[in-house]
């Protein structure tokens, strides 16, 4: 068990790394997230499902291949060159909504029913806006960040940034969280039930 690459990945997931390369994308979702939020997405049978920061869909991806067909992914992203590589590899799968926005109004604005999944992996929604992030995970629901080990290009405010986030989330009542010092560095926190 010394080896925890994915064996299973998206049919989608080559051509997404082609099209990320040529557009000079180096910051796709790592393969042992992927895999965790396919589970958590396999999870909820007709769950909705919230994903901030789209960028070239290797995260969405993801997610779909572990949705059944009556679970809803929203995936919002501000950088529509980006997105549309998403869209033109994943755009024909009918549970899929692509919102070019800037994730920070998007949360402020959003009045719809909640959602049984939320992955943060951009600012908006993890760094800023955070409570109203976790407003929108629905009892017993699960959010999850990513990008919490340190890396080389990091400004070094960075650092300081994502203890505070650490404290915030495991300060909270409402939701139970697990840090998990692994793949890019976790966190994961279910919402309390009650």
């Amino acid at each position: 068990m010394d080896d925890d690459t994915p064996i299973t990945t998206p049919t989608t997931l080559p051509s997404l790394r082609v099209a990320a390369q040529e557009a000079g994308f180096t910051r796709s979702c790592e393969e042992r997230t992927g895999s965790l939020l396919s589970v958590l997405a396999a999870t909820r049978p007709g769950g909705r499902v919230l994903e901030l920061g789209t960028s070239v869909g290797e995260g969405t991806a993801w997610l779909l291949s572990g949705m059944d067909e009556t679970s809803r992914l929203i995936t919002v992203e501000r950088n529509a060159a980006v997105q549309a590589i998403a869209r033109e590899e994943l755009g024909s799968d009918a549970r899929v909504t692509f919102v070019t926005a800037d994730a920070g109004p998007w949360l402020e604005e959003y009045a719809g029913p909640p959602f049984d999944l939320v992955f943060a992996d951009t600012w908006p929604g993890k760094f800023t806006h955070l409570e109203r992030a976790l407003g929108l995970v629905a009892p017993g629901g699960t959010y999850l960040i990513d990008d919490l080990l340190p890396q080389p290009d990091w400004p070094t405010s960075h650092t300081s940034a994502v203890k505070r986030l650490l404290v915030e989330l495991e300060g909270r009542s409402d939701f139970r969280s697990v840090r998990l010092a692994w793949s890019s560095g976790l966190v994961m926190a279910v919402r309390a039930a009650g």
